[in-house]
């Protein structure tokens, strides 16, 4: 019987990490799981569609906002009706992370993130069919954004060494006991007013 792991578990990294087939192959071995993915929240559009990294570049910040708060929309439907939520997406920065748990709260989220290196990454994105490669050349910037941003939070899951199954595997098995649910950073002053402690990332 897998272990039971309520509310949400956001599955980020860099591209390439192998975000959405871990993803897919852990909510699998979940009795009643659903994988949410940013991909296909852009896909709805058919047109006008402005990428996160495209131009204009007030557009493509609008956009991606809604491509998050739709994420977390759907995410909440299905944690609601009794499902748990493997959620595929990038996050840069702490700011972004605050934002999806203020949208999913008073939910539980779990924060992972794939790391197997930048190499990894690099070599993994490069191997995928024309249609599936990302092209994206900051993995650098990102990898430094991530670590000073929320390097200290949630899971860090080194899955150089692992294959996509061994690495779901463990996702399933371990993340209840590797990563508390997260609290939103935004409320931090109200929080410790009231003398409230937060649980550890």
């Amino acid at each position: 019987m897998a272990p039971e792991l309520p509310g949400c578990v956001i599955v980020s990294g860099m591209p390439g990490a192998g975000k959405s087939t871990v993803a897919g192959l852990a909510a699998r071995r979940l009795p009643r799981a659903a994988r949410v993915r940013g991909d296909d929240m852009n896909q709805m559009v058919q047109s006008g569609y402005v990428g996160w990294m495209d131009e204009p570049s007030s557009e493509a910040l609008r956009q991606d906002e809604l491509c998050n708060r739709n994420l977390c929309s759907l995410a909440n439907n299905l944690i609601d009706f009794g499902f748990t939520v493997l959620m595929d997406t990038v996050l840069a920065d702490r700011a972004e992370l605050d934002f999806f748990l203020a949208l999913l709260s008073p939910r539980p989220v779990r924060l992972v993130v794939l790391a197997p290196g930048i190499g990894v990454c690099q070599q993994r994105n490069a191997s995928r069919s024309p249609e599936e490669r990302f092209d994206f050349d900051g993995y650098e910037r990102l990898d430094a954004d991530m670590k000073r941003e929320f390097g200290d939070v949630g899971w860090w899951f080194d899955t150089s060494a692992l294959t996509p199954d061994e690495t779901a595997a463990r996702l399933v098995a371990e993340a209840g006991d590797r990563t508390e649910p997260l609290v939103a950073g935004w409320h931090t002053w109200l929080r410790r007013l009231h003398g409230i402690q937060d649980s550890p990332g």
